[in-house]
Formats: structure tokens, sequence, C-alpha cells
């Protein structure tokens, strides 16, 4: 599937700049976080110790090296998360890298026609979420499993529908006065309806594409709750 993406925009290239743009922002980097994240648990389980103890200070140790990406790349994490686009020209376009935007050496390695400065470091982030939900599921994995079992909800509708509400709930600042982090509402409602949302910041990326009717499951929310007033 890589490889026959990169053949087909070496050989075919952008309508313009926004479609370039719209590739190397979002679509490229959900197809390599893929990767980076597959190969991370792979090398995570294979180096696990054996023990509790010993195994819980192992994904701490983990946990801290992305928070160290984290903060070393903390400006474009708020600028990317934000979806703001005010320099997108310079990060997501080819051949336009700015060399004081905080460069990885694995752009100077890179095929630089089919990479630009910040796609993989957009691939990082969107694993690296990845990756902490994975590690702090086996942290966390018999609480987890008590949780699910005092509930008696299950939700029944899609994934897709749970992830509108779940970003419709974080985007409002409803929890924590607007401090909680996604991944933890995440969580919450996982628990709570017993549900495996999965990739759900994916799912969100899907939601945001779409060029009609971005918020389905809230439209049939809100004509659902007043049909349901409207009853005598």
């Amino acid at each position: 599937m890589y490889s026959k993406c990169t053949t087909g925009i070496l050989k075919r290239g952008f309508k313009n700049v926004d479609e370039e743009i719209r590739f190397f922002k979002y679509q490229k980097p959900i197809i390599v976080s893929k990767f980076i994240y597959y190969n991370a648990i792979y090398k995570i389980e294979t180096r696990r110790p054996y023990g509790n103890k010993r195994t819980k200070k192992y994904f701490v140790k983990e946990l801290k090296k992305l928070k160290r990406f984290f903060e070393n790349n903390l400006d474009f994490y708020k600028y990317y998360r934000t979806n703001n686009s005010f320099i997108d020209d310079k990060l997501f376009v080819r051949d336009k890298y700015d060399i004081k935007l905080s460069l990885d050496t694995y752009y100077f390695e890179a095929d630089h026609r089919f990479s630009n400065s910040h796609d993989y470091k957009a691939a990082k982030i969107i694993a690296n979420d990845l990756i902490q939900v994975y590690i702090e599921d086996q942290l966390n994995n018999n609480n987890r499993k008590k949780t699910s079992h005092n509930s008696s909800l299950n939700w029944t509708g899609s994934k897709t529908a749970l992830t509108e509400l779940v970003y419709a709930l974080y985007s409002q600042g409803v929890f924590d006065n607007g401090n909680a982090d996604i991944k933890a509402i995440a969580k919450t409602f996982e628990f709570a309806f017993n549900i495996n949302l999965g990739d759900f910041y994916h799912t969100y990326l899907e939601l945001k594409s779409r060029k009609m009717n971005r918020t389905k499951f809230l439209d049939s929310l809100r004509d659902a709750l007043i049909s349901k007033m409207e009853e005598k």
C-alpha cells in the first residue's frame, strides 16, 4: 500500500499546494504512524521483562520516553493538535523547510520527493498517542478489567458515533473545566460502556475530512431529543 502510494504521488504529483499540504499533514502521517506504532510495540514487547515490579518500572520508563518527545516538540505538538495552518506552507510542502523550525535528522536522510520537514514528526505524534494508550492499558490492565465488570451498560451504537460524541464533549470543555485530556475522556467512555474505540484519533480525522454532514450523530441526537420533547 505504502509503495503504491509513493509511486502514485511521484508519478501524478499534486494539483495544487493545498492538496500537497493535506496529503503530507493528514494522509501520509496516518499511514506512517501505523508502521511506527507496530514497530514500537514489537520492540516494547520483545524487551519486556518478567515480574510485575520490573514490568511496571519498564513501562513507566517507556512513558517517560514519550513524554520527552512531547516536551522536545511542544510547539509543533500544539500547532498540529489545534489544527493551525498559518505556517503549513513551511512545514508540509516539499523543499520549503526552515532550519529554525526544529528539523529532525530524519529529514536529511529522507527522500525529499516524498517527504517534507514535518510529515514524519506528525506521524510520530499520532503513533505516540497510540503507544501511550497501549502502555497505560498494560499498566492498568487489572483495574480496567474490574471497572468494565462493574458496568452493565454496553454501547450498541457505532464506534464512529461514540468518537464523535467524545470529541464534541472534549471540544466543549465540559470535563475538569476544559483541562481533561482527550485520551482520558475516551478511556472513561470505553470503561463505562464496555467498548474499545481503537484508534479514535484516526476516526476523528476521518470525521473531519467528511465534505458533508461531519456531525451526523450529534445532529441525530438533537433530532431525537426534539422529537421526544414534542411527544404528548
